[in-house]
């Protein structure tokens, strides 16, 4: 059954937990959708993750269109959030507005993520007025590193806790249908938790979130850059593929492979007919 906004808003008062990965392709998005996943994300990590970037500041929305298409083919069930990238908001609403629906009707988004709160919520209730879910994003968020100084746990004072508080029900007032917490003392995202009628998906967040989201490759041990804290290894599949990678070197050069299952056959006849005439003196 397709997910949609309404399965989160249900999940919050049943008590279920939501589950959300990462995805920025075709083929990943279908393994993760076959999983069971509600709800894949494709974020803007995959500037990191996919295109090698020291942050996500540099991803543009051609990058998010493009791979959000992709990863909408391989998701039949699973609800796909979008993240609108750096500048793609924060310059006016108007732009705010039109970037969401370019995600929606170029990309084949079902909703679409940006970061922050309070000066972001007039954004937020815009584009939700267009038709469009937003998911929102506090704590740690990536597009602002440069202002953060760092990814750096964000709420561990009264000040900033308070803050992340109120940034939290300012969304859900604007119309998020969710919010993201990343990098959050787990006792204050269970407070946000218990404040917001609408579900917290936790990353580096606690167990207390009504769901929690990772990004594939730190999950499946492929991303070895850097390992944050919150990132359990679910599965040691970068490892897997290296030696699947030097397998294969290491055959080739041996001539082990192709083997003969791996080839296909034709007529001695043929071969002999045409030996005849081009090998011959």
């Amino acid at each position: 059954m397709k997910v949609t906004v309404n399965t989160f808003a249900n999940a919050k008062i049943n008590g279920e937990k939501l589950t959300m990965l990462t995805a920025y392709d075709y083929t990943t998005a279908t393994l993760i959708d076959k999983a069971g996943v509600e709800s894949i994300l494709v974020g803007d990590s995959l500037g990191n993750v996919v295109l090698g970037y020291d942050d996500t500041t540099a991803v543009t929305m051609e990058d998010m269109i493009h791979h959000s298409r992709a990863v909408a083919k391989g998701a039949k069930n699973a609800l796909v959030v979008v993240d609108m990238p750096f500048m793609s908001y924060q310059t006016s609403v108007y732009d705010a507005v039109v970037n969401a629906g370019r995600l929606i009707k170029e990309g084949r988004a079902g909703a679409v993520k940006l970061e922050g709160g309070i000066e972001v919520a007039e954004a937020i209730k815009k584009i939700t007025d267009a038709g469009i879910p937003v998911m929102a994003h506090l704590g740690l968020t990536p597009q602002s590193v440069n202002a953060f100084g760092g990814y750096k746990v964000q709420g561990k004072d009264e000040l900033s806790a308070r803050k992340l508080i109120n940034d939290a029900i300012a969304v859900q007032k604007a119309g998020a249908f969710s919010v993201v917490l990343e990098c959050v003392p787990a006792e204050l995202a269970k407070l946000v938790t218990e404040i917001l009628d609408i579900p917290t998906i936790g990353i580096g967040a606690g167990a207390d979130c009504d769901g929690q989201v990772l990004v594939f490759a730190d999950m499946l041990g492929m991303f070895s850059d850097y390992t944050p804290k919150f990132a359990k290894h679910f599965g040691e599949i970068g490892k897997a593929m290296t030696n699947a990678f030097s397998d294969y070197v290491n055959e080739t050069k041996s001539g082990a492979f192709p083997a003969l299952e791996h080839t296909y056959k034709i007529d001695s006849a043929v071969i002999n007919t045409l030996k005849e005439e081009f090998c011959n003196d």
